[in-house]
């Protein structure tokens, strides 16, 4: 499916535009009634370099959260990925998780044009 254009039949229509995100997600499979403690395990101790946003989603019986990052570029994701800071946290979390699934993303975010 392709962007709105500028113009066209109708009148004069204000362009849709897009920027680029670099998210990286993990989906984990958590141990029953660990919520709680797996949380205070996820927050790092610093904001990572690069780190923009980040949010978490779980699902209603709580076995299961969804991790959502968003970072400047994949360059600083992955340095982020491969230090010592984040080697621990996922040590701190590993007691709580059964399943792990993660992986980088491209992606665009369509900002509307006001009405």
């Amino acid at each position: 499916m392709g962007l709105p254009q500028a113009g066209g039949r109708g009148g004069s229509r204000e362009e849709a535009t897009v920027e680029e995100h670099f998210v990286w997600m993990t989906t984990r499979q958590l141990k029953p009634g660990t919520l709680a403690e797996f949380e205070r395990a996820w927050r790092p101790d610093t904001h990572p370099e690069g780190m923009l946003r980040a949010y978490a989603y779980w699902s209603a019986d709580e076995r299961e959260i969804i991790g959502v990052s968003f970072w400047a570029s994949q360059e600083l994701c992955e340095a982020w990925r491969s230090s010592g800071p984040e080697a621990r946290r996922r040590e701190a979390m590993a007691g709580y998780v059964l399943g792990e699934q993660e992986r980088f993303y491209r992606g665009r975010e369509l900002h509307v044009p006001d009405h």
